[in-house]
């Protein structure tokens, strides 16, 4: 059966990216440990390709403990050695202590709010920001909210959320929704 749904460009490489496109990519997300998740992912894309991590997420999802960040944040030296030598990860040493340091961060934050979903949303008053673009060049790769989001959770103590990092998760969680005026999904979202 052929697909002929409009998408946004950079969706069309193959079914995994379309999959994360239609049913993931700018949907509201409100499940603090998916958060964390995709918090850890989006900082192992740095200087990657998204596709990269993409491929990578049900081995990360395994490695680390379904991103249970009571476990990682307990996670000794020899953990650590282990996960460098797993092939289905980005086996960057400074990766994997960020996530270790974000998993304690995560906590202190969870504590501090009530939950993640609490503190994060927050930059976008707790509802998506809802944009009108018409091209992929139109997309920004930060704004001043995730200048913002990027500041508070580095003087938190999280590591790889760079504002463009925070932008790229912004979209991702739905926080920003970036689906051009295009694509088949603005009408489902």
């Amino acid at each position: 059966m052929e697909d002929n749904k409009s998408r946004c460009g950079w969706s069309l490489k193959d079914q995994l990216y379309k999959d994360y496109h239609d049913n993931e990519w700018g949907i509201p997300l409100h499940d603090d440990t998916r958060l964390f998740e995709m918090l850890n992912l989006e900082g192992a894309q740095a200087g990657l390709s998204w596709y990269t991590v993409l491929t990578k997420r049900e081995n990360y999802r395994k490695a680390f403990d379904n991103w249970d960040a009571q476990k990682i944040a307990r996670y000794t030296d020899k953990k650590v050695e282990k996960l460098l030598q797993d092939p289905g990860i980005i086996r960057n040493r400074l990766k994997v202590a960020a996530t270790i340091g974000n998993a304690k961060a995560f906590l202190a934050v969870q504590k501090e709010f009530g939950s993640f979903d609490k503190y994060i949303w927050q930059f976008v008053d707790h509802k998506p920001v809802i944009n009108h673009f018409k091209t992929l060049s139109e997309i920004p790769p930060k704004s001043p909210i995730s200048d913002a989001m990027s500041k508070d959770l580095l003087k938190r103590g999280f590591k790889f959320v760079g504002s463009t990092i925070c932008y790229a998760y912004m979209q991702a969680t739905g926080m920003v929704n970036d689906h051009l005026t295009t694509c088949f999904t603005r009408s489902k979202k």
